[in-house]
């Protein structure tokens, strides 16, 4: 399968300032695969190290801070080649290795000619750690699950793809390309973007074994709460994991402890969804009180959503059978338009490469969906399930903020069009967000 983060890996590789790079992504999202892809391609050998298979690798760390020493020793352990610029090194399951990650500083500092990109499960929370980190000395770069994009080159589909990127101008998409599109969303929404699921509908056409695929990686996940270094955050971890889908099946989507356990409050349960967070299985979404920069100022750190990393994880949390496809546009409008949401968030987060917040006011309620910054711009979006598409909050919103509001984003199932300062984008395109909103503010603008 082709993933587009194969392209950022080889800017990395011919970088004059590259480093050490640490790979960060969920669980089960292709770290592994990627790295060794990424070998396959670009370099004439790897040299692959997995430190949960070899915990005995761990060792060559503990005794020395001499790379040439540590990689001399991996070689003659593992019977692996390794020389400078044409190896690619991968170290892998890193996350319990403390000498391990802080030895790319001597990596970085000592031996830049090396090539090491690592990647571990839960690294997330082992970054999180108050430990000797190599500040400085590493190069970070986060995977996301698969976007629509990449899942329509999975399916087959580069022809809808290569139409995409052609569009140069807001105008309507034709009937030939909008039609499949929207109708391959709706697969997309069942299979979610995690590898395996994917392969399993694209390659297989397989929806029992894709259903499979999905349960198998969320009970992954569920026995990983056990690492939790306190044993007594598991249950509380489950219970708000579950509760996922309840949370985002109200209308108001604000995260409410006692919605994970009737009496829960914040302060019991405030470290399990950090570990969540941490292990980057959700995404936490903060309420901002005004569009203004930088964004953290204006984050109400009382107020949140919390969505999956996962579309297709949410529809398999929430127990919404793949029927549902075949509904006309049921999936898209699904318990509050909860997994539509969740989409758009996912990639939203990973074009502009940091999580969105949302806006609300009370008295009377007003509640735009998501808020990003493009640059020093931040740019209000409503997310609509279906082609009704008249919202009064986003309206509201640009009489409260008329200055910061140089642009209104519309994600729904209506066609691509600019109405004065409201962009509409139809949900298929929300991987073209960063270039529509470009081409519609040079259209703003002449």
């Amino acid at each position: 399968m082709e993933r587009l983060i194969l392209e950022r890996l080889l800017e990395w590789k011919n970088s004059p300032y590259r480093k050490p790079l640490i790979l960060k992504g969920v669980r089960q999202v292709g770290k592994t695969w990627i790295l060794k892809e990424f070998g396959r391609r670009c370099y004439e050998n790897t040299a692959y190290f997995n430190f949960d298979e070899n915990e005995e690798y761990k060792q060559f760390f503990e005794t020395t801070k001499d790379v040439d020493r540590i990689l001399q020793n991996l070689m003659l352990a593992s019977g692996q080649k390794i020389t400078a610029e044409n190896t690619l090194i991968i170290f892998d399951e890193i996350q319990d290795c403390p000498k391990v990650i802080n030895s790319m500083k001597y990596f970085c500092e000592n031996a830049p000619q090396y090539h090491i990109a690592c990647a571990g499960s839960l690294l997330g929370i082992a970054l999180a750690k108050p430990s000797s980190f190599p500040v400085g000395k590493v190069n970070f770069m986060q995977i996301y699950p698969m976007t629509f994009t990449e899942f329509l080159f999975a399916n087959g589909d580069g022809n809808l793809v290569e139409y995409m990127n052609t569009l140069d101008v807001i105008e309507p998409i034709p009937d030939a390309f909008f039609n499949p599109l929207a109708e391959k969303l709706k697969m997309y929404y069942v299979t979610g973007g995690m590898p395996e699921p994917v392969l399993m509908w694209t390659q297989e056409r397989s929806v029992g074994a894709m259903q499979t695929a999905l349960s198998d990686i969320i009970g992954a996940y569920e026995r990983d709460f056990s690492k939790h270094p306190d044993v007594k955050e598991f249950p509380k971890i489950s219970l708000i994991w579950n509760s996922l889908p309840s949370q985002l099946a109200k209308e108001n989507k604000k995260f409410i402890f006692k919605v994970v356990k009737n009496g829960a409050r914040a302060r019991e349960y405030e470290d399990a969804l950090q570990w969540l967070v941490d292990a980057r299985l959700v995404y936490k979404v903060y309420r901002s009180t005004a569009p203004r920069l930088p964004v953290s100022a204006y984050d109400d750190l009382s107020a949140f959503k919390i969505y999956p990393a996962d579309v297709g994880l949410l529809r398999s949390l929430a127990r919404l059978a793949p029927t549902a496809f075949s509904e006309q546009n049921r999936l898209f409008t699904e318990f509050k338009g909860a997994l539509t949401e969740n989409y758009v968030l996912q990639t939203l987060a990973a074009q502009f490469n940091a999580t969105p917040r949302y806006w609300s006011s009370t008295n009377p309620p007003y509640e735009v969906d998501f808020l990003i910054q493009r640059e020093n711009d931040i740019f209000p979006i409503e997310v609509k399930s279906e082609k009704n598409t008249t919202g009064k909050s986003i309206k509201k919103f640009k009489e409260i903020f008329p200055e910061q509001t140089k642009l209104r984003i519309r994600f729904s199932l209506d066609n691509l069009k600019l109405d004065g300062d409201m962009l509409n984008i139809p949900l298929f395109m929300a991987d073209k967000t960063d270039k529509m909103i470009g081409l519609a503010l040079a259209a703003l603008n002449p």
